[in-house]
């Protein structure tokens, strides 16, 4: 006989366990670093696209994020922190999620079998976060520690040069439409999850969320494929200049 089922037949008072706090903090955390990341890849992206206004708006973009505006000339220092600050959010983020990952084959095939049979749209849409997610596990991952440890391969020429002669592109093309659909799936569930849109019909604004999720997400599949592309181009364009760095006076 348990301590508490001995006190409980000796006063006649039920004693109820204190439920633990902690599964709803970590649910907390999970939702607030996805959705910073979630922000952080809009942004990212929409930065990134500055190439298909032309290479002197990337070269001033990313001197701008080397500081240039405090430090004459800029230093990768600050693209070094920014990507350290990503990946502490990054990791945390991956940490909290695993807890729902299915933890065998086994487990994995009763939740298909059990989406199969709902045909829910929101239970498929958790499986493209988990799928998407496991992938970016891999590829954040690399993305980041390239950044962190190549933070002056980053202007017109050093980028393109990558994504072309070095056939980094595949990489990207995998790591963009991951992230994208990633944050789009995980933005529509912490959407839903914590009621932000619920309003007075929440059945039917639902159904509206749903649709603005899925006309931003195309938007920036597209926006990020134009982009590549663009890169590309300039790397073709550029291979036989291999590693030689983008300068102002070449467009004057």
């Amino acid at each position: 006989m348990s301590k508490a089922t001995i006190i409980e037949s000796l006063t006649g008072k039920t004693m109820e366990k204190k439920k633990s706090k902690l599964p709803a903090l970590m649910d907390k955390l999970q939702s607030l670093t996805g959705a910073m990341l979630a922000l952080f890849v809009l942004l990212h992206l929409l930065l990134e696209s500055s190439i298909l206004l032309g290479k002197t708006s990337m070269f001033h973009l990313s001197k701008f994020f080397e500081g240039s505006g405090v430090i004459e000339g800029g230093t990768p220092l600050f693209i070094i922190g920014i990507s350290l600050l990503i990946s502490v959010i990054f990791v945390l983020h991956a940490f909290l999620a695993m807890r729902k990952f299915p933890n065998s084959y086994r487990e994995h095939l009763r939740f298909r079998t059990h989406a199969k049979l709902m045909k829910h749209p929101d239970t498929n849409l958790w499986f493209l976060q988990i799928s998407t997610g496991f992938m970016l596990f891999f590829l954040g991952s690399i993305h980041l520690y390239l950044i962190m440890t190549q933070p002056l391969n980053i202007g017109p020429y050093a980028s393109s040069d990558k994504i072309y002669s070095d056939q980094m592109w595949i990489l990207y093309l995998m790591l963009l439409v991951s992230v994208v659909l990633h944050a789009g799936a995980g933005g529509y569930r912490l959407i839903m999850k914590w009621g932000w849109l619920d309003g007075d019909n929440p059945k039917a604004n639902r159904i509206i969320i749903r649709k603005i999720i899925k006309v931003v997400t195309l938007f920036y599949l597209l926006m990020g494929l134009f982009s590549l592309g663009a890169y590309l181009k300039i790397g073709y364009e550029h291979q036989e200049n291999y590693g030689k760095r983008y300068h102002l006076e070449e467009e004057l």
